[in-house]
């Protein structure tokens, strides 16, 4: 996928904002809205997963892959990204699907230094096929837990980037008469050892079928997969963004610096200035500030 193909076939951006979430059937409200951002190039998910061959009918797998940045800080939104990249450029990294490509020098996001992950940021949101980004604010953190939140962020991620393929493809196990048409599966590959469970139901009457999907958890994923490794890199530097954006309006907390985490600096701008808004209460160190 060139640079004047990937300029001709612009993708369609879109935002999508989450008050309530269904769990297992029950409605929660939110104690603040879930923003999700993404964008999705059509006419290149069309012509790269489609099979319009009927000679040709072997099962498409479509590779979607999701990470999150931020779990660890007391300050701000954990951001999650899920990303699909062109067939060619989606497998293990050490397999150098990427090489040759403008994402050449793409792996772990923490792995590479804060100008290499600039430059690599537009260049993922340029070539990839799909992505989708999280931000899930801290009110939620808070509400949910840190890992609950991580996971909800993951699920809406996926599912919000089904939802988009779902009316170009058929996603489907290729069971019954599907032998006449063209037919693809998912692999959705999540950073760390767990997955979200995702609302199948919902999925299904999309047309995304729940035998259609497998779900993998990946241990340093992010290291192994070139779709993680473009989803840490979204959901890493639409994190610094946020914090930069923070560090304007409060400036006196030095947030350019340590990103949220609870560094020394930070703890002594926490007791010089207090508590903001974004600080996540339910975290011990600015719980146990709250409560002297």
């Amino acid at each position: 996928m060139s640079n004047e193909h990937a300029v001709e076939n612009s993708a369609t951006p879109f935002d999508v904002i989450i008050e309530r979430i269904d769990i297992k059937g029950q409605y929660i409200q939110l104690a603040d809205p879930v923003h999700l951002s993404g964008q999705l190039n059509v006419s290149e998910l069309r012509t790269q997963y489609s099979i319009n061959s009927k000679e040709d009918l072997a099962q498409l797998a479509l590779q979607i892959g999701v990470d999150e940045a931020g779990r660890g800080p007391l300050l701000g939104s954990v951001n999650v990204a899920a990303a699909i990249l062109p067939s060619a450029w989606s497998g293990l990294i050490e397999n150098q699907p990427l090489k040759d490509t403008p994402l050449s020098i793409l792996t772990d996001s923490k792995q590479l230094s804060e100008k290499k992950r600039d430059v690599l940021y537009p260049l993922v949101q340029q070539y990839a096929i799909g992505y989708v980004v999280a931000d899930v604010p801290a009110a939620v953190i808070d509400q949910i837990n840190i890992l609950q939140a991580t996971m909800l962020g993951m699920r809406l991620c996926t599912e919000l980037l089904l939802k988009m393929v779902a009316p170009h493809l058929i996603i489907d196990n290729a069971d019954g008469d599907s032998q006449s048409r063209a037919h693809t599966y998912v692999q959705v590959l999540f950073d760390g050892n767990r997955c979200p469970d995702l609302d199948e139901a919902t999925l299904d009457k999309v047309g995304v079928k729940k035998s259609a999907i497998d779900c993998q958890a990946w241990v340093k994923g992010d290291a192994r997969h070139t779709s993680i490794a473009a989803a840490s890199i979204l959901a890493k530097v639409s994190r610094d963004k946020t914090m930069y954006k923070l560090d304007t309006r409060h400036p006196e907390y030095g947030i350019a610096k340590h990103k949220g985490y609870p560094t020394k600096t930070h703890m002594e701008a926490i007791e010089m200035h207090g508590i903001l808004p974004a600080h996540r209460r339910s975290f011990a160190p600015v719980k146990k500030m709250l409560e002297n």
